[in-house]
């Protein structure tokens, strides 16, 4: 498979590869600011690049959006792979959770931008990556006995979209935030593991 940094089979020169880089921590900004529907002009001026620059390494706004979302999706991909090695299966997938609702009510995040994206960006490995470390942390919670045994993958996953796209829209507060968890979070325990937290 081609290196993201690669034109055809030759790699880029430094002053590309900055360039490239530039265009997308600036098109990640943008696009965080202003969801989806933003421009390339946008991103362009923000990077300080013309817009053939843009046109260069990402001949189209989708495949901007593609390589935006792929490179979020490797980051998160990676922060659930030192949750499942730090040696607390309990506390990981509320701890994931937790943070992905604290950043969508900061900035747009994965969830917003893929919600608004569409269905046209070719992310499908690198969604099955992030459904594969969230079941991961679902499967340890559970062998740990603190979420139900009948919770199911897709069930997390659509509680993890609902609740990013309200602190995404709403711009929760973290009181907010803590609160409207502590309820998700309930649910998806163990009656023992509930018994635990409220110290009962």
């Amino acid at each position: 498979m081609p290196s993201p940094e690669a034109t055809g089979d030759r790699p880029l020169r430094a002053d590309a590869r900055r360039n490239r880089e530039r265009i997308l921590a600036a098109a990640e900004a943008v696009f965080a600011e202003k969801g989806a529907t933003a421009s390339t002009d946008e991103v362009a001026a923000r990077a300080g690049v013309a817009i053939g620059t843009v046109f260069k390494h990402f001949p189209t706004k989708q495949a901007l959006l593609q390589a935006i979302m792929k490179g979020l999706l490797a980051r998160l991909t990676r922060e659930l792979e030192a949750l499942a090695a730090d040696g607390a299966p309990a506390e990981g997938l509320f701890a994931f959770i937790a943070r992905m609702v604290e950043q969508a009510a900061q900035k747009r995040t994965v969830v917003g931008l893929l919600a608004e994206a569409g269905v046209g960006l070719q992310l499908g490995d690198s969604v099955q990556m992030l459904r594969e470390g969230i079941g991961n942390l679902l499967l340890r919670a559970q062998d740990a006995g603190v979420v139900r045994e009948d919770v199911r993958l897709d069930e997390v996953v659509a509680l993890l979209v609902g609740v990013c796209q309200g602190a995404l829209h709403a711009g929760w507060d973290p009181d907010l935030q803590r609160r409207t968890l502590a309820i998700v979070f309930d649910g998806l325990r163990t009656s023992e593991a509930r018994a635990s937290a409220t110290g009962c």
